[in-house]
Order: structure tokens, then sequence, then C-alpha cells
């Protein structure tokens, strides 16, 4: 269960020059409303800590992919912005992502392979936590 991200996140770096975390803390917040979301949410839907996400969105800011803002709520908080710099290099980075994916996954299954396939990804998906480990 471990090589596969690996394999992904090689090919990325390889490839890209980007880890596959950057790859989805950038694809989150493309598809976030207004493409932010605060640092708690991030680190959630990318099953990260909030520590290990500041780490993520500092080496991003430093590249000019995303920037921090205070929360228009309660003003303390902060959320991390996709830029459209980040938005532009998220699109350079997705046809490697996406022939890795096939690569290293799909061309291993069969037709009849997906259903069975599909199943145990969802049943993944429905045991995953929904809040990042510590």
């Amino acid at each position: 269960m471990l090589t596969v991200p690996r394999v992904l996140d090689a090919d990325l770096v390889r490839e890209q020059a980007m880890s596959m975390n950057e790859y989805t803390v950038l694809m989150h917040l493309s598809e976030a409303p207004e493409r932010q979301l605060s640092m708690g949410e991030l680190a959630g839907a990318c099953a990260l800590s909030l520590s290990g996400m500041t780490r993520i969105i500092h080496r991003l800011e430093d590249q000019g992919l995303v920037c921090r803002e205070r929360s228009g709520i309660d003003g303390r908080s902060r959320s991390a912005v996709l830029t459209e710099s980040g938005l532009k290099r998220l699109s350079q980075a997705w046809p490697t992502h996406l022939a890795s994916v096939r690569r290293h996954v799909f061309n291993h299954l069969q037709a009849v392979d997906l259903p069975a396939a599909t199943t145990v990804l969802k049943g993944f998906v429905a045991d995953a936590p929904t809040t990042p480990q510590q």
C-alpha cells in the first residue's frame, strides 16, 4: 500500500520538481470556493498535521504558488489561497500525475478488475480518518 504513493511522488519530483503533498495541496485549493481553505481544513483534506501543512505552505509561498490571508470571520486564523501562478503550476503538473497514475495503477488492471478495484478504493475512502494524524 505504501508503494503507490511513493512511485507517484517520485514521478512528480523527477518530472515536475514537486512533491505529491505539494500537488495535493494545490489540487485541494483549486477545487475550493474562491480557491481558499483555512489551514485546518486544508490539513484535514490532505491528511496532514497542521505543522506539516504549515511547512508545505511556506515552501509554496516561497514559490509564489499560494499566499496566506487573515480570515474574514475572526481575523485571527489564516487561510491558504491559491494564486494564479499556483493554478498554472498545477495545470502543468497535472498531466505528469495523470500519466503516473495510469502507468502505475490502471495499466495493471483488466476491465473486469475495475469494479472490484472501485469497491476496494471506496472502502479505503469510507474508512479514512476525517482529521489529520498528529
